[in-house]
């Protein structure tokens, strides 16, 4: 039960996993809202543009036609026609396309903020496998997105329906109308349509984007030992930093250790503390702790002591003073009359010798 437990995706997704997806490309992203944006951007370009639009062409359409009788059939006059029709149809076009591109831009924007990757790109063999194929065909996504297909027909198919239905008795009247009156009406009626259905899909991309959010949260999501895995990661190891950090101390130890034998001599409180003080006058300007200890280091440092003849001398008040002091520093000036009484002490020692 409890390898269960810790395999079930119950925690929020670090900031780490969030960029990590966002890398490989896989970003909470509505391909409804991109689609509904440009139905909407469409209708209405086409409401506003599209009077303007079809009266330009019908203007270059005329244009060509009044001037047919003007032009030799010759390869010259045939580049002259193709560049006046490239370059209205162009200008003509150019509206469209741009606002087509910025409104795609700024729905992905909208969506998934600035993003470039080349993840996605990168050819994935294991799509190739036919029983992972066929396992796609009938997974959850595609299950959801048949759904949406069906919901999208269904919805607007009412929605063209019940308009159409209502126009009925309006459409009756087609057969008194001018084919100009009827191209407005039909256009009036297909508006009103494309307008009702835009609504219906920026409704259905709404509920999408929600949901398509809240499945990338579910995918993101990870165990308690994937959290541990990536605190281990950016963190490092707990074991292996305690490991270092023992070799550390040890290497330290080491180096002070060494110091001893050049001591001058090792002050100690009986039970507990053991320093070592070196003095070299004229290359120091004051006595130095080269090592210090306490308990079973302490005991260490007057063993080697011994081992290389550094007087001992028990002061209790000096050790414990001294044990203060960090290795490498001088001796406190507070501390140079009982530093240097003891050093007298033992330099006389060694004159006896």
């Amino acid at each position: 039960m409890a390898e269960e437990s810790g395999s079930e995706r119950t925690e929020e997704a670090s900031s780490k996993r969030r960029d990590d997806f966002r890398k490989k490309g896989q970003v909470a992203q509505s391909k409804e809202i991109n689609t509904a944006a440009l139905m909407a951007v469409s209708i209405l370009l086409w409401y506003f543009y599209g009077p303007r639009f079809w009266s330009n062409l019908s203007w270059q359409v005329e244009h060509i036609w009044s001037q047919a009788g003007q032009y030799e059939v010759t390869p010259q006059s045939m580049v002259q026609i193709l560049r006046f029709v490239l370059k209205n149809g162009i200008l003509l076009l150019a509206p469209i396309f741009l606002m087509v591109l910025v409104i795609g831009f700024c729905a992905s924007f909208f969506q998934i903020g600035w993003l470039f990757t080349t993840q996605p790109l990168m050819p994935d063999f294991s799509k190739l496998d036919p029983i992972k194929g066929a396992a796609r065909f009938v997974s959850k996504k595609s299950f959801v997105e048949l759904i949406k297909s069906l919901a999208k027909v269904i919805l607007v198919g009412y929605v063209a329906y019940k308009t159409l239905f209502n126009e009925f008795e309006n459409a009756l009247y087609l057969v008194q109308m001018d084919t100009l009156e009827t191209l407005n009406y039909v256009g009036r009626v297909a508006l009103v349509v494309l307008f009702k259905s835009c609504g219906i899909m920026l409704l259905l991309a709404l509920i999408d984007f929600i949901f398509v959010r809240y499945e990338m949260e579910e995918k993101m999501k990870m165990t308690k030992q994937e959290q541990k895995e990536e605190h281990k990661e950016s963190e490092g190891d707990p074991q292996l930093k305690a490991r270092i950090r023992q070799m550390q101390q040890e290497m330290a130890r080491n180096r002070m250790m060494s110091e001893v034998p050049k001591a001058d001599v090792v002050i100690t409180n009986p039970t507990h503390l053991s320093i070592a003080i070196h003095y070299e006058q004229g290359k120091t300007d004051a006595p130095i702790v080269v090592a210090k200890g306490a308990d079973h280091l302490a005991m260490k440092i007057r063993e080697i002591a011994r081992e290389n003849n550094v007087p001992l001398v028990e002061n209790v008040p000096v050790a414990r003073a001294l044990y203060k002091v960090d290795i490498g520093a001088v001796v406190p000036e507070q501390m140079f009359k009982a530093v240097a009484e003891i050093l007298a002490y033992v330099y006389s020692l060694k004159r006896r010798r």
